[in-house]
């Protein structure tokens, strides 16, 4: 992709039930936050329907590099974290040119996932699978050793030893086994169902 021209993203998201007046809300805020970006030149968002929660959003800068500035900044980074839990990106796409404002065949250039933490119910459940058999392992290993601790010095020698083997072996394993459970979309039946509801 050429740094010379124009980039438009193209962004469809699944807005969870019960969240549309946030999502509008929300999308509303990215703008302020892009609008003083510099190379941006405008945004928007359109909905397959009334009582749809499919979003289609749009925003476009003037070339690769500011685009590319925009979507490493700490603010986007902020403005996409706040929504972690209200919505789930569905598709990204990058066009050039003009024609990036519209929907014609052979358009896309790059088509690329946008990373979208899991709903922190998703990740709490990641977490606690390695966490209570190896905990449970490490106190009855360890408890011969400690038991006449200080309770402080104790559970501080389980947090020494659990923590790297948490960060850098178990939750990755347990990441990368629950991979297609924690990046599954909602399902669409339900959602559209409450949505038509409110």
């Amino acid at each position: 992709m050429s740094n010379e021209h124009p980039v438009t993203v193209s962004v469809a998201r699944t807005i969870l039930p019960g969240y549309t007046r946030q999502a509008n809300a929300w999308a509303h805020a990215g703008q302020e936050l892009a609008r003083e970006w510099p190379g941006y030149l405008g945004s928007g968002w359109v909905r397959n329907g009334a009582g749809s929660n499919e979003w289609h959003m749009l925003y476009r800068f003037a070339d690769a590099g500011a685009l590319q500035a925009w979507e490493d900044s700490e603010e986007r980074r902020w403005w996409i974290d706040s929504a972690r839990d209200m919505m789930e990106t569905t598709r990204v796409e990058r066009h050039t040119g003009i024609e990036g404002w519209f929907s014609r065949p052979g358009d896309v250039s790059v088509v690329v996932p946008e990373t979208v933490a899991p709903p922190r119910w998703k990740q709490a459940i990641s977490i606690f699978l390695p966490f209570f058999p190896l905990s449970l392992l490490a106190n009855f290993l360890l408890h011969p050793v400690t038991q006449h601790w200080p309770l402080v010095l104790a559970v501080l020698l389980n947090i020494v030893i659990l923590t790297p083997l948490m960060t850098y072996i178990f939750l990755p394993i347990t990441t990368r086994l629950l991979q297609p459970w924690l990046q599954k979309p909602p399902r669409k039946r339900r959602i559209q169902a409450k949505g038509t509801a409110r």
